[in-house]
């Protein structure tokens, strides 16, 4: 069974806001690394091909933003979450992640993280697989 690849090309083509911003080695590392969160391997549970190599360029974006600095327009100040305050004399902001279940909230931080999260809902349910039972003959 293959494997996806990383084509910066068709990646930029799709998030060409990020692209403008990350250089195609970068980018390739970043795909490394979004591997560690869905695997690439022949015993992946995502098995279209097609559908996992979007999986992990939705990784790669989601992971890309994470590392943009603040003079790229990233989250260079570290906030994480939703804005839950904000006061304008001396400059104060707080954020709140809320009481999401397992690793959402690490997901949730971008779009991208978030559409991935969406996608993959289907990953994180539980799956029955019917086994039929066999009788055995058994011989007098």
């Amino acid at each position: 069974m293959a494997v996806a690849t990383f084509d910066y090309a068709t990646w930029s083509a799709r998030y060409p806001d990020l692209a403008a911003k990350i250089p195609e080695t970068l980018a390739d590392l970043y795909f490394g690394e979004a591997q560690l969160y869905l695997d690439n391997t022949e015993y992946s549970p995502v098995r279209n091909i097609a559908q996992r190599t979007m999986l992990l360029y939705m990784l790669v974006a989601h992971i890309a933003y994470l590392n943009l600095p603040e003079s790229s327009g990233g989250n260079g100040a570290g906030l994480v979450g939703r804005v839950s305050s904000a006061t304008r004399g001396s400059v104060s902001i707080g954020t709140d992640m809320g009481a999401l279940p397992g690793s959402a909230q690490w997901f949730l931080q971008t779009q991208y993280g978030a559409a991935f999260w969406q996608a993959t809902i289907w990953l994180r349910t539980a799956r029955y697989i019917h086994v039929p039972r066999i009788q055995r003959q058994t011989w007098p």
